[in-house]
Formats: structure tokens, C-alpha cells, sequence
């Protein structure tokens, strides 16, 4: 299994604000040599990376030997957004792009690596979206399409809550470490909260346990992850924008999971997409997650999504 970090250089391209860059890519291959077997692009969300699988990866419950994405059956690519500052590199004007900028970044990569089909395209959140743009661009580019607790487009709701994020990230004071404790309330639930702490007190610090889950996790990202890089995903959340009208066009079956606590991508909006879709593309399919923990169920319910990607991985 290659677990080596990778890199492409994409000479001169041309962004949607018209900005032309030279792209330095980073990706991951695990399982079987390019070539030698079907691929599988995942495509990680905002505090993700490409180490995917592997002992530290972290959809290990996933993607591994005998997992539901088998690496001794398909080839898993996956791809570092640019600027994610897991090899290293981050970007200066991240402004200047969007999810869809990232989407042709990612399918130019693919044709460099001539990969002109996927088994799979799967992706949580972020990733998922990016998804989205992908399959809008090239509608034969992957059998099956897997966005999971994602939209193709930013609501009204998850503008807002990227707002905040915004406000945070541009204060002096501890901005990354504020953010990510208001991100962990949107990506959880009250119900999950409550159950997990229960109002009690840390013996120590003298402080409720709920609270120094939050200082916690701020803590954490904070040492592994750049203020420009939250920066940046944060934007990209908020510039979720694809093509309606080229959703039709999409070739690939496409099996949405969602989370009934969801506050983040809320299911109801999952639902209206397949709603929406089932008319005119009877290959769209919705399964859903039952969980009290919200959004992050997709990377904490690991028996339910094993389950349901089971049956959408080996039914072919």
C-alpha cells in the first residue's frame, strides 16, 4: 500500500477570477498501481487531508485491506486541496478560488494521471461538493457517486455559519482556537452534547467537561492546522455554487447519505436534491445515517456507513 505523499505541478492554469497559477498537487495512492484496478477518488473535507487509510489515515474504518473499499481491489486515489498546508504549501490570495476552481483542479490531475473513469467518487462535506462541481464539468467521469453530508450549493444557513467563521478568523486574539469551538457546536448536536457531558464538572480544572472538550479541540487544530488554511476552507464553503441545470447530465448512480441531526447539511436539503433529481435521473438513491451526533455522524457512525456503502460499493 503507497502511502507516500505525491506531487503534480499544473503549469499556468487559469482560474474563474481569470488569476493564472502554477498549481503545486499533492495526493495519496493506496491499494492496487494505477492501472491495475478500478479507482476510487475520495475527496476529503475542510480539516482533512489525502492520508485517507493506513494506521493514522483518518477513514481507516473505510478504506484498508478487507475494508468496504478494499485496497487489494481498487486503486484510492485521493488529492490535498491546494492551500490545506498538509505538504506544506498554502495559499496567499485564497480568494481567488472556489470549489469549482478546486473541481477542475482535481479532473486536470486525473487526466495527467490517465485516469479517464472512476469506480467511485466519495466525499464528505466539503469534499462532497467539490463532488459535485466535478461530475457537473464531466458528466462520465465516474460510475458511481457518493456525496455524503454535503449540497451542491451553499444555503442561506451554511452561509451564515460560515460567517461567523469569517468574523472569528479575522480576529487577533486566538481566532483559529474560537472558530473551531463554534464549528464543533454546528457540527454536533444539542442532543450530543447533553447525553456525552451530562452538566458535569472537570475535577481539575474546575470548569463543565463540555467546556474543556471545546478548549480542546481548539487546541488541537490549532497546532496542526494554518490560520490561512482554515481561512481558505471556510471561503470554499461559502462559495459553493454548481450548475443546476448540469446535474441532469450526470452519468454516474448517484447515492446521497445524509444525517437525520445533520445542523451543518441539513438532511431535508439532501432529500430536496434527490426529490428534485428523481424525475429526470432515476439512478439518484438517498440513504440516511440515524444518529444524535449531526454532521460529524459520517465520520463517527462507522457501522451505518460501512453498511450503506457496502451495498452501493459491491452491487455492481
Amino acid at each position: 500500500m503507497k502511502t507516500s505523499l505525491q506531487h503534480l505541478k499544473l503549469k499556468n492554469h487559469l482560474l474563474i477570477s481569470g488569476k493564472i497559477l502554477d498549481i503545486d498537487l499533492s495526493y495519496q495512492l493506496f491499494g492496487k498501481d494505477l492501472h491495475s484496478a478500478p479507482v476510487v477518488l475520495v475527496n476529503h473535507a475542510l480539516t482533512g487531508n489525502s492520508n485517507v487509510a493506513g494506521e493514522t489515515g483518518w477513514w481507516n474504518s473505510l478504506i484498508g485491506e478487507n475494508k468496504i473499499i478494499d485496497t487489494h481491489t481498487f486503486s484510492v486515489i485521493c488529492f490535498n486541496i491546494p492551500g490545506n498546508g498538509f505538504d506544506g504549501n498554502l495559499i496567499e490570495d485564497y480568494q481567488n478560488f472556489t470549489p469549482k476552481d478546486i473541481a477542475t483542479i482535481f479532473l486536470e490531475s486525473l487526466s495527467f494521471l490517465n485516469i479517464s473513469k472512476l469506480h467511485t467518487l466519495i466525499g464528505g462535506s466539503l469534499g462532497g461538493a467539490i463532488g459535485w462541481e466535478m461530475l457537473a464539468l464531466n458528466p462520465d467521469l465516474a460510475e458511481n457517486f457518493i456525496p455524503i453530508a454535503c449540497d451542491y450549493k451553499t444555503s442561506d444557513w451554511l452561509h451564515a455559519q460560515c460567517l461567523v467563521q469569517q468574523f472569528l478568523l479575522n480576529q487577533n486574539d486566538q481566532p483559529l482556537q474560537k472558530a473551531r469551538i463554534h464549528a464543533m457546536l454546528c457540527y454536533r448536536t444539542p442532543a450530543s452534547l447533553n447525553e456525552r457531558f451530562k452538566n458535569e464538572i472537570h475535577p481539575e480544572k474546575q470548569i463543565l467537561n463540555s467546556h474543556d472538550w471545546l478548549n480542546f479541540h481548539g487546541e488541537k487544530l490549532n497546532e496542526r492546522f494554518s490560520l490561512n488554511a482554515y481561512q481558505l476552507m471556510n471561503h470554499l464553503l461559502m462559495s459553493i455554487n454548481t450548475d443546476e441545470t448540469k446535474l441532469k447530465e450526470i452519468k454516474a448512480d448517484i447515492h446521497l447519505i445524509g444525517a437525520d441531526s445533520d445542523l451543518f447539511f441539513p438532511a431535508f436539503e439532501m432529500q430536496r436534491c434527490r426529490d428534485s433529481l428523481m424525475p429526470i435521473k432515476s439512478n439518484t438513491f438517498y440513504h440516511e445515517i440515524k444518529s444524535i451526533h449531526g454532521h460529524d455522524a459520517f465520520l463517527t457512525e462507522y457501522d451505518q456507513l460501512n453498511q450503506i456503502l457496502n451495498t452501493i460499493i459491491h452491487e455492481k
